[in-house]
């Protein structure tokens, strides 16, 4: 099993702690990474999208010259796509672009992206975070002292207000639950910040 140290706010070791196989110590699939990811944008995506046709564009009913005679090219609207003010060639209209993944490869590509992290060295486990206040200095000075680079993903083992507060203006940083764990944000943070809590929590829904 891989074992991690464990550290305090002020960045000192206080402890190691082993991490299960099951969710460390995987092949990371790199396919199903990758599919969670385009996943996640997909879902984020609104959609909203949308320009006019041709046969959407005001004005245009009337032929603007007679078909033949004039030596200029044939013309039926000044509603075509050609001309100034004219519709939009196949115009994007409003649409859904989110699809689901199955439970199997949505769990397989977590446990992927948590292996990733361990194998570069990006995983850094709290032994607790202990907040008196909303105190967004507290959280800069640990994430200083604990080396979590410019985007660091704290992994909070339930909706702790203070800990979210205090993060929220710190650039870069970013709190999730357990629960509420992606792929995209795992992969896209220079560090994956664990609280001691969390670990066993993960094990438990997890493995």
């Amino acid at each position: 099993m891989p074992q991690v140290q464990v550290v305090d706010m002020a960045g000192q070791k206080v402890g190691d702690i082993e991490l299960s196989d099951a969710i460390f110590g995987v092949k990371p699939n790199k396919t199903l990474m990758h599919e969670m990811v385009v996943n996640y944008l997909a879902n984020k995506r609104q959609g909203t999208q949308s320009a006019l046709t041709r046969a959407e564009v005001s004005g245009g009913g009337r032929k603007p010259w007679r078909q033949k005679g004039t030596g200029r090219a044939r013309q039926g609207s000044i509603r075509a796509p050609q001309w100034r003010h004219g519709g939009i060639v196949f115009a994007p209209k409003p649409r859904d672009y989110s699809f689901t993944v199955n439970k199997k490869e949505k769990r397989l590509a977590l446990k992927s992206a948590f292996s990733s992290k361990l194998l570069d060295n990006s995983i850094i486990v709290l032994d607790a975070l202990n907040l008196d206040t909303y105190k967004t200095k507290d959280v800069a000075n640990m994430l200083k002292a604990v080396g979590a680079g410019p985007k660091p993903l704290i992994v909070l083992p339930n909706v702790d207000g203070k800990a979210i507060n205090s993060t929220r203006n710190i650039p870069g940083a970013k709190t999730a639950q357990v629960n509420n764990l992606n792929v995209y944000d795992i992969l896209n943070c220079t560090n994956l910040i664990l609280i001691k809590e969390s670990v066993n929590k993960i094990e438990e829904v997890y493995a």
